[in-house]
C-alpha cells in the first residue's frame, strides 16, 4: 500500500507519522511519499519520519519529493494538508477582519472566505494531476476549510472525503469521563464542518443508550470549560457545540479577546521554528511534547482509521466525516458537503439517518450552507462582486458596510494568490 502526503513538510507531519506507526496493523504501509515544494522543510520532517519508523520498527519505506506528479503516481490514498500562504497568509486572515470588528479567523468569516479563495485552485489542479497519474486513489482531505474544499472536490468528480478532528477529540474526551474505550462511544455529531454539535452520546454503536444527559450533568463544567462557554448555555441546550460555535455564540466576546492578544497564526509561527529546530536533531526519534500545543489532536488516529477503512474495508465501521448530503438533513441540496457519522467503506461514506434536528441549529447549518456555496462560487470563478455576496451571506458578517470594506481587506491581502484579482 502506497500513501502520500501532499504537505509532507508541514511540522504536523511528525504526529501523522507516528500514527502511522503505532497502527500499522490497521493500516499497513508499505511506502509512504511527504510531497512539499519546501525543500528544507521537507528534508527535516522527513528525517525525523524516517528516524520515527525505525525506533517503532515500521518496515515502510519514506521517501520525499518536491514533485507532485511523481509523488502521487501508483498511490493508493492522496492525503491533503496544505496551507496556500502559510502562516504569514493565516495571520493575515485573524487579523484584518478585525479592523471591522468581526471574527478573524482561518476557517470562518472573512479569513475562512480568504483561504477558501486561496485555497480551492490549487487543491482542484492536485486533484486532477492525480486523477491523470492515478484516476482509482482516494484523496482525503484535510485541508481547510474542509467542507468548502471537500466539496469543491466532489464536484470535480474527484473520490474525496474529508476530515476534521473535532469529533475524534470528542470522542477520546468522552470516554475518559465515562471510564469506557473510545471505541464504544459513538457520536450523534451533525452539522457542517466546524459548524457541529453533539446531540448524542451513545455507548456501544448508533443504537445505544445516550449518555449525554449524563455527561452534561456531571462534567458540565469540565466539558463547558474546553470550550470557553458558559455552563448555563450546555445545560439550556442539552447538546454539545464544538469550539468552533464560540464563533457564532460569542462572537463579541471574541472579537475583544483576539484585540488584546497575538494572532495564533504568530504563536503558531514560533513554535514551528524551535519544532524545526528540533526536527534537525539526529538523536530525536520520536514526536516532542511541545507537538502536542500544535493542534489537531488525534489527527492522525482519525486519518488511519478513514484510510484503512476506504483502502482495506478496515478500520471503525461508522467515522465522522464530511460527504454529500444526500438527503441526510432534508433542509438542505444533496450536493451540500456536511459532516456527519457515516457508514464508511471501499465504495466511500454513505451518512447515517439523522433525526429530525432542533430549528436553532438546523436554521444556522442552512444559513452557512448558503455562504458555502457562495464561497465555493467566488473560489472557482472569482470576482469582487462574488466575494461580496459571499460576505455578505456570512451570519458573522451580514451587513453591507462591513462587505464592502471587507471585501477590500480580502482582495488586498490576497493579490498575489487571486488569479483575477
Amino acid at each position: 500500500m502506497k500513501l502520500t502526503v501532499v504537505g509532507g513538510g508541514s511540522t504536523y507531519t511528525p504526529e501523522l507519522i507516528d500514527g502511522f506507526a503505532r497502527l500499522r496493523d490497521t493500516l499497513p504501509i508499505e511506502e509512504l511519499v511527504l510531497v512539499d515544494p519546501a525543500a528544507d522543510r521537507l528534508e527535516l520532517v522527513g528525517g525525523l519520519a524516517r528516524r520515527i519508523f525505525a525506533k517503532q520498527d515500521h518496515p515502510g519505506v519514506i521517501t520525499t519529493t518536491g514533485d507532485l506528479d511523481a509523488g502521487v503516481e501508483g498511490a493508493d490514498a492522496v492525503l491533503l494538508q496544505l496551507r496556500v500562504g502559510g502562516q504569514a497568509a493565516r495571520n493575515d486572515d485573524e487579523t484584518w477582519p478585525l479592523t471591522c470588528g468581526c471574527v478573524g479567523q482561518e476557517t470562518t468569516g472573512a479569513g475562512g472566505l480568504a483561504k477558501a479563495l486561496r485555497t480551492v485552485p490549487v487543491v482542484l489542479d492536485i486533484a486532477e494531476r492525480v486523477r491523470r497519474t492515478n484516476p482509482d486513489a482516494w484523496i482525503i482531505d484535510f485541508t481547510n476549510p474542509v467542507g468548502i474544499v471537500t466539496r469543491a472536490l466532489l464536484s470535480a468528480g474527484h473520490k474525496a472525503v474529508g476530515l476534521c478532528n473535532v469529533a475524534i477529540g470528542f470522542q477520546r474526551r468522552f470516554a475518559a469521563m465515562l471510564d469506557v474505550t473510545p471505541g464504544q462511544v459513538h457520536l450523534d455529531h451533525v452539522g457542517l464542518n466546524h459548524l457541529t454539535w453533539e446531540t448524542g452520546v451513545r455507548l456501544g454503536g448508533p443504537q445505544g443508550e445516550d449518555v449525554l444527559p449524563r455527561l452534561i450533568a456531571d462534567h458540565g463544567d469540565a466539558i463547558a470549560s474546553s470550550l470557553s462557554l458558559p455552563r448555563p448555555l450546555l445545560d439550556r441546550l442539552g447538546v454539545v457545540p464544538s469550539y468552533y460555535l464560540r464563533y457564532f455564540y460569542a462572537h463579541d466576546e471574541v472579537v475583544r479577546e483576539l484585540g488584546t492578544k497575538p494572532s495564533r497564526a504568530a504563536e503558531v509561527a514560533a513554535m514551528e521554528k524551535e519544532l524545526l529546530a528540533m526536527y534537525g536533531d539526529p538523536a530525536l526519534d520520536e514526536k516532542p511534547a511541545l507537538l502536542a500545543k500544535r493542534g489537531g489532536a488525534f489527527y492522525s488516529e482519525a486519518a488511519v482509521d478513514l484510510a484503512a477503512a476506504l483502502l482495506a474495508g478496515g478500520g471503525s465501521p461508522y467515522q465522522v466525516v464530511n460527504t454529500l448530503n444526500r438527503g441526510t438533513l432534508p433542509f438542505l441540496p444533496d450536493d451540500a458537503v456536511i459532516e456527519v457519522q457515516a457508514s464508511v467503506g471501499r465504495d466511500g461514506a454513505s451518512p447515517l439517518p439523522v433525526p429530525e434536528l432542533d430549528p436553532l441549529y438546523a436554521g444556522l447549518i442552512a444559513n452557512v450552507t448558503t455562504y458555502e456555496d457562495l464561497a465555493l462560487d467566488a473560489a472557482l470563478r472569482g470576482g469582487r462582486d462574488r466575494v461580496f455576496k459571499a460576505l455578505l451571506s456570512h451570519p458573522l458578517i451580514g451587513q453591507y458596510e462591513y462587505a464592502e470594506a471587507l471585501t477590500d481587506e480580502l482582495i488586498g491581502h490576497n493579490r498575489e494568490h487571486l488569479t483575477w484579482a
